[in-house]
């Protein structure tokens, strides 16, 4: 039995979601920017899934703009922001944990002349505020680290930031919050929002950017218009309307999944909490759908084969990273040692505690035999 525990990679697309995208490939094939019946269907489907996206944010849908995935939404943002404001502004912050894909565009602009305010993980977000000017076009501070499952204060940060600078927009990539915790831009001030399908149990080929209504950001990609002009390319009607379809699926169960999921972490953690060779490197009030530990003396890639090798899948970090030492947790202050042998474990709501007991059973297991080996 094959035991699925990387879902903040990537998460197993659900029934609904899968039968959405089969009906529209089948079925509902036009392009929906033709103006017969075939397009006007695609249309809808997409107008649909806009709705229950823009529910689940509580937003207006004409604020939800739709893209190939999250990465591109990430892109978009911060290039077109700093294709808005560099002529006059040219300061940008962000935490030193964000995901590559804002880290990358951010290099980008930084070789372009960005002036970029790094800012290590701290609890309090005093030291964001700090760091932001007058010459401040932009913040972005991820919600949830995807690698350690530490919480941000983005309320906090963004109230802080907007009191010093109004009009520097404030982001966040919510890929690892969004459809695990309530997440409302309005509430905690963010100008726009970036969030995943297929981290929610939908399929790879969509993700979406919340712009706030107002803010104009120039588009990244140019051609037919689509997305009322701001992303141009024909839309993955499968992938959008399968997206659509599993926000609805699980948006009343928020709070449930979540209350789950903490008790079987809880449990996970104590379990390996009481193994002297274990270090946990995720904080105790981090998401419960992600925990990041060490195997002292086993490397991150030996211990995660050997799980392969009895059918459990985890991983070693960020699976944007392929196996390269994760500056992320060193950010945290976790050491160079624990650093390299780190696993991450991410849950689902699907994800039993029997499932998480044979991780644990399976780990010391793994730690004896590795270690006489040696």
């Amino acid at each position: 039995m094959a035991i699925y525990l990387d879902n903040a990679s990537t998460a197993k697309p659900c029934k609904e979601a899968i039968e959405s995208a089969l009906r529209c490939m089948e079925s509902v094939y036009g392009n929906p920017s033709s103006l017969h019946k075939p397009g006007l269907e695609a249309e809808e489907e997409i107008n649909a899934a806009r709705k229950a996206v823009s529910k689940a944010l509580s937003v207006n849908p004409e604020t939800v703009f739709f893209t190939s995935c999250a990465t591109e939404a990430n892109n978009t943002l911060v290039i077109g922001a700093w294709n808005k404001f560099h002529k006059r502004k040219r300061r940008v912050v962000i935490s030193s944990v964000e995901h590559p894909s804002i880290e990358e565009p951010i290099k980008y602009i930084e070789s372009l002349g960005a002036e970029v305010i790094r800012i290590n993980p701290e609890n309090n977000g005093q030291t964001f505020t700090e760091a932001i000017d007058d010459n401040t076009f932009l913040c972005s501070v991820m919600s949830v680290n995807n690698e350690t499952g530490t919480n941000f204060p983005i309320k906090e940060i963004f109230a802080n930031v907007k009191r010093k600078n109004p009009e520097c927009i404030t982001h966040t990539d919510a890929v690892q919050a969004f459809m695990k915790i309530p997440l409302k831009p309005l509430d905690i001030g963010a100008d726009s929002v970036t969030i995943s399908a297929h981290k929610i149990h939908g399929i790879k080929g969509a993700g979406a950017l919340y712009i706030k209504k107002g803010l104009t950001i120039p588009p990244l990609l140019r051609g037919g218009g689509q997305e009322r002009g701001f992303r141009s390319g024909t839309e993955a009607v499968p992938a959008i309307a399968a997206f659509g379809a599993a926000v609805k699926a699980h948006i009343l169960d928020i709070d449930r999944m979540y209350e789950a999921a903490a008790a079987k972490m809880s449990g996970l953690r104590v379990r390996l909490s009481s193994l002297p060779f274990i270090t946990i490197n995720s904080p105790p009030d981090s998401s419960p759908f992600i925990l990041n530990f060490s195997v002292d003396g086993v490397p991150s890639e030996v211990m995660l084969h050997f799980l392969e090798s009895v059918g459990i899948y985890v991983s070693s970090g960020s699976a944007c990273s392929k196996g390269k030492g994760s500056h992320v947790l060193k950010a945290f202050g976790i050491t160079d040692k624990d650093a390299d042998e780190a696993i991450r474990v991410s849950i689902s709501n699907e994800t039993t505690d029997e499932e998480l007991e044979i991780l644990t059973d399976s780990i010391i297991y793994g730690f004896n035999r590795l270690q006489r080996k040696r």
